[in-house]
């Protein structure tokens, strides 16, 4: 597995880029790229939590908050699979990677917020998060900048 990471600055504090990532009205907005249908379960952000990334159909990750400091840090630890409805923590194909994490640090930059997105990736998926987390870092500083 290989670590990657994402970045762009937005003319905005903090805060408001925390609400645009983590607000449940606009998480399916920015991370449409990935899925249109993109969507989120989770018990609030809460340290320790479930969290289901989905897409609309039945299918995403299964993942815990590892770390949440408000307009700071947030920290997932993925742990599976949802296909069909059905989680997956334990399979052969879900042990090639369960356990990578995906980080979100926000940090001032000269009266602007720097985001930066560092994760796991596996080789399969690399070609892919390449072409989609410059779109969707788009939207973020889109809707951050509104």
């Amino acid at each position: 597995m290989a670590r990657k990471e994402f970045r762009i600055t937005i003319d905005a504090p903090r805060e408001k880029v925390w609400q645009v990532l983590w607000d449940l009205q606009t998480y399916p907005v920015w991370t449409a790229p990935f899925s249109p249908s993109s969507n989120v379960r989770t018990d609030n952000w809460k340290k320790d939590s479930k969290v289901l990334f989905t897409d609309g159909s039945g299918n995403g990750m299964v993942s815990t908050v590892a770390e949440n400091v408000p307009n700071e840090f947030m920290s997932f630890r993925h742990l599976g699979e949802l296909k069909d409805g059905v989680e997956d923590t334990s399979s052969e194909r879900v042990s090639a990677w369960a356990g990578a994490t995906e980080n979100y640090t926000l940090r001032d930059n000269g009266g602007k917020t720097e985001l930066v997105i560092d994760m796991d990736i596996t080789e399969e998926f690399a070609d892919m998060f390449d072409e989609m987390w410059p779109k969707a870092l788009d939207k973020v500083k889109e809707l951050s900048e509104k």
